[in-house]
């Protein structure tokens, strides 16, 4: 396929891009790296015919597919609308990973397939929302290769994917680009150095959505956008901590701040994981690990109190057993939560300034009148954001990276005692990235709040955070458990 750009432009309700000159030519396979701004989707909706433009823009025939967090999010808000637990005697966990593939290609020798080359054959069977966040990833990638496209975009594809996962699908594309029949092209945009293919040679700069030409892998940290990036996200941390540090507020809790004692989670007749004992004590910060599918996510479900077993379990939050007369809301009011779920149970129509405003609420949406002072705080997180134009813009008009921002904020806002952060770079460009991590590292560093902190990327660890909770397979057991691990403390 063949695509040109000339003297174009587009925009939707977040974001632009505007291309001077851009020649794609057949067969050729582009990385695209945007540190401001999303401008995947808008190509994809732009190559797909469903967004409106101005300036010359072609392309010859040919079937385009597309895996983007935003298409993750749609399916799954579909699958939701599709819930009939209250009908059933079980609960309802969507449509099974082989049918939603099948879907797509009505093929079932491509279907099983395309189980078998992304790690999914052991998942067939399983409702879509039952699935993990890299679970999900793979089923999407898998839904878009059904359809036999000639030119592919990947939309940040290797976002929540775990180290195995990630480094087996970097061959697979490599595979799907050089293979002598039916070769695919391919359009990877990504936002994290690591995630830079080597196998593409052509690299396309985009700032804030607009083109800024051609970048060589040779020159890339010492490209001076690049370097004017570190140094704004740099800045913007320093505001975003003096704003937390002038509404600081001390928290007194007794031992345990939370612990489990002989965890176990199970649907049915299967163990998700047992034997978790996990002690979480004042001022400690942990980072949670293990493989897709293993239960990080469970488990941060049994603090937060949103899992159905946490009341099952032997657990202490806060210093009180958990079923001892305390509130959903006593417990929560000390938490903020960044997760996949909670932005997937954010679709209420509401503003970017009540998402911020939420979190003070502990809310889907905001149904209390805010303070003066809740409502100065949430527009100076705005502004940081550099998001005050979008202070009365719907949550869901926003691109999903904003979105992403906003829950950060809600999270924060309210200066939680345990901060749950669930892989909350996901879907964050560049810059947000960057400045989220000097935050959190700040936050950590000085023990404004304690992180319980989840990503499969070494290069999010953070250097305050001295404690590991990792989870391995028990082959025995036939399922996951759990190990302690404590980092050399680093010096002064």
């Amino acid at each position: 396929m063949e695509i040109t750009f000339e003297q174009f432009s587009t925009q939707d309700e977040s974001s632009i891009l505007t291309i001077p000159r851009w020649i794609i030519e057949h067969n050729q396979s582009w990385a695209i790296f945007c540190p401001e701004g999303e401008v995947g989707s808008l190509l994809a909706n732009v190559l797909g015919g469903t967004l409106a433009y101005q300036g010359q823009f072609s392309k010859t025939e040919g079937k385009i597919a597309q895996v983007s967090l935003g298409r993750q999010q749609l399916l799954l808000e579909e699958e939701l609308a599709k819930d009939e637990t209250d009908f059933l005697d079980v609960i309802d966990a969507g449509t099974s990973v082989y049918t939603l593939i099948y879907q797509e290609c009505k093929n079932d020798e491509l279907a099983q397939s395309l189980l078998m080359e992304l790690d999914l054959l052991h998942l067939k069977d399983s409702g879509f929302r039952q699935l993990s966040s890299g679970e999900t990833r793979r089923v999407m990638l898998a839904r878009s290769l059904a359809t036999k496209p000639d030119f592919l975009i990947l939309d940040n594809v290797l976002t929540g994917l775990d180290v195995a996962h990630r480094q087996s699908l970097v061959r697979y594309f490599t595979r799907l680009s050089q293979r002598v029949k039916r070769p695919i092209q391919m359009m990877v945009v990504f936002s994290r150095e690591e995630d830079m293919p080597d196998w593409i040679e052509h690299i396309a700069l985009f700032n804030q959505g607009g083109f800024e030409g051609l970048m060589d892998k040779v020159t890339w940290n010492t490209h001076p956008l690049i370097t004017q990036i570190k140094a704004q996200s740099m800045q913007q941390s320093e505001k975003m901590m003096a704003l937390i540090r002038h509404h600081q507020h001390p928290f007194q809790f007794d031992n345990p701040v939370f612990e489990i004692k002989d965890g176990q989670v199970n649907y049915l007749d299967n163990i998700f994981f047992t034997g978790v004992n996990w002690r979480i004590e004042n001022g400690d910060h942990w980072q949670i690990k293990g493989p897709n599918g293993c239960g990080k996510s469970t488990l941060l479900g049994l603090i937060f109190g949103d899992h159905p077993q946490c009341y099952s379990n032997d657990i202490d939050i806060f210093g009180r057993k958990r079923g001892s007369g305390e509130t959903i809301w006593e417990i929560k009011k000390h938490i903020g939560m960044v997760s996949s779920a909670l932005h997937l149970q954010y679709r209420v129509n509401c503003s970017a300034l009540q998402v911020i405003l939420s979190g003070f609420y502990d809310s889907i949406g905001l149904y209390s009148e805010p303070t003066r002072k809740e409502l100065a705080l949430a527009k100076e997180w705005l502004a940081i954001l550099h998001m005050s134009q979008y202070e009365k813009t719907s949550f869901r008009q926003l691109a999903y990276s904003q979105q992403r921002l906003l829950l950060i904020a809600r999270a924060i806002v309210k200066q939680p005692r345990l901060l749950i952060l669930d892989e909350p770079y996901q879907g964050l460009d560049y810059l947000g990235r960057r400045l989220m991590k000097n935050t959190l590292e700040l936050i950590a560093k000085e023990n404004l709040s304690q992180l319980l902190y989840v990503s499969h990327y070494q290069n999010d660890s953070l250097d305050s955070v001295h404690h590991e909770l990792v989870f391995v397979y028990d082959e025995a057991l036939d399922c996951y458990r759990t190990s302690v691990m404590h980092k050399k403390e680093q010096p002064e």
